[in-house]
C-alpha cells in the first residue's frame, strides 16, 4: 500500500529521526538565545520586559511540512524575586495542528558577585487537532485510513531549574509533565527531559563567546547538540565628556550540530540597543531532504523595566546574566 500524502511521508521521517510528536520540542534553531520554551526557569532576567517570538519553516517545497510559531513575554520583579510569563506555541505539521498556551513562574535566588539559581514552572494546555480530510490515498477504501476531524485538549506542564554563575549555565528540565511515561499516539504530546551546561567567556571587550552542550531525551529517541556563538560589540566610549559607556552588542554568529544529522548557522544583528533580529538556516545531512531548505526567523524586544531593580553584577560585569 503505497500513500501519496506527504504527512505520511513527514511521519515516517520523523518517528525515525527526531520524534513526531513534539515537533516543536526538538526543532526550534534559536533556543540558544531563549530557552524558555522547554525551561521556564530561563524567564527570571532582571532589568526588562522581554517580548521575544520565532517562526520556523520546515524543508521548504514539501507539502505539509512543519511550521512553528512561538511567542512568549516576560519580567522579573524585583521586590518579589520572581518572574511572570505567558507564552503560545503554534505547530503544524501535515494534517494535525496544535496550540500550546502557557503562563510560567520563576523564583529566583542570587548571591550578589557569585551565583544565582532560578527555578520555573509553566502552566497550560495543549490542544492537537487532526483533519482527516486532507489525507489523499490512492485507494479510498484503505481500512487504515480515517477521513473525519478529532481534535483533544489536555492540562500542560513544564519545568525547570537553572544555575549560573559568571562563567557557566547549567540547567535541566522536562516539558509535557502529564505525559511522562505514557506512550507515544497521534493526539498524545510527548515527554521530554533536557539538560545542558554553557561556557560563557565576556570578558574580551570587542566581542564574546559561548560553548554549549546539550542533550534531548524522550520515550524512543535521544540526540546530542552542540553550540558555539560569537557576539561583535562595539568598543567602550566616552557618553557627555565623562560617563563612560560600556561595550555594545552589534552582531551574533553561531553553529550548531546535533547527532540528528543537522547542522544549523545562526545570524542576529542589534537593530537598537533594545531590537535584536536573528536568523537560522538548518542544513539537514539526509541526502532525502538535503536539498529542502530549512528557515527560522525571530525578533527579540527588550523594554527597560521601572519594577527590576539595578542588574546584579558579577565583580565589575553589569551585563553578565545571559
Amino acid at each position: 500500500m503505497r500513500h501519496i500524502s506527504a504527512y505520511i511521508l513527514l511521519a515516517i521521517t520523523l518517528m525515525s529521526g527526531t520524534g513526531l510528536m513534539a515537533q516543536s520540542d526538538f526543532s526550534m534553531a534559536t533556543h540558544w538565545n531563549n530557552r524558555a520554551y522547554y525551561n521556564p526557569a530561563f524567564i527570571t532576567r532582571t532589568d526588562y520586559l522581554f517580548l521575544y517570538t520565532n517562526v520556523r519553516r520546515q524543508w521548504m517545497g514539501i507539502k505539509g511540512a512543519p511550521e512553528v510559531l512561538n511567542i512568549q513575554a516576560s519580567q522579573y520583579f524585583q521586590s518579589m524575586r520572581s518572574a511572570l510569563g505567558l507564552s503560545l506555541v503554534i505547530d503544524k505539521i501535515g494534517i494535525t495542528r496544535t496550540y500550546n498556551p502557557m503562563v510560567t513562574y520563576a523564583f529566583r535566588l542570587a548571591k550578589k558577585d557569585a551565583w544565582t539559581l532560578s527555578m520555573g514552572l509553566s502552566a497550560g494546555i495543549f490542544s492537537r487537532s487532526v483533519n482527516g480530510s486532507l489525507f489523499e490515498a490512492e485507494d479510498a477504501q484503505d481500512p487504515s485510513l480515517f477521513y473525519y476531524n478529532m481534535k483533544t485538549v489536555h492540562p500542560d506542564v513544564n519545568a525547570g531549574i537553572e544555575f549560573q554563575n559568571i562563567h557557566f549555565i547549567y540547567g535541566i528540565s522536562s516539558t509535557h509533565l502529564f505525559s511522562m511515561g505514557r506512550s507515544d499516539s497521534l493526539i498524545m504530546n510527548t515527554n521530554h527531559r533536557y539538560a545542558y551546561a554553557i561556557y560563557k567567556n565576556d570578558n574580551p571587550q570587542l566581542f564574546t563567546y559561548t560553548l554549549g552542550a546539550q542533550i534531548i531525551n524522550n520515550n524512543k529517541h535521544t540526540i546530542l547538540e552542540g553550540n558555539l556563538s560569537v557576539r561583535i560589540k562595539h568598543k567602550p566610549r566616552l557618553m557627555e565628556g565623562t560617563l563612560l559607556r560600556g561595550p555594545q552588542e552589534i552582531l551574533d554568529f553561531g553553529l550548531t550540530c546535533r547527532s540528528s544529522r543537522q547542522m544549523t548557522f545562526n545570524f542576529g544583528m542589534m537593530f537598537t540597543s533594545y531590537i535584536r533580529i536573528g536568523y537560522s538556516y538548518d542544513q539537514s545531512l539526509f541526502s532525502a531532504y538535503s536539498l529542502n531548505q530549512t528557515h527560522e526567523i525571530m525578533l527579540e524586544y527588550r523594554i527597560p523595566a521601572r519594577s527590576s531593580s539595578p542588574t546584579v553584577k558579577c565583580g565589575d560585569k553589569e551585563y553578565w546574566y545571559h
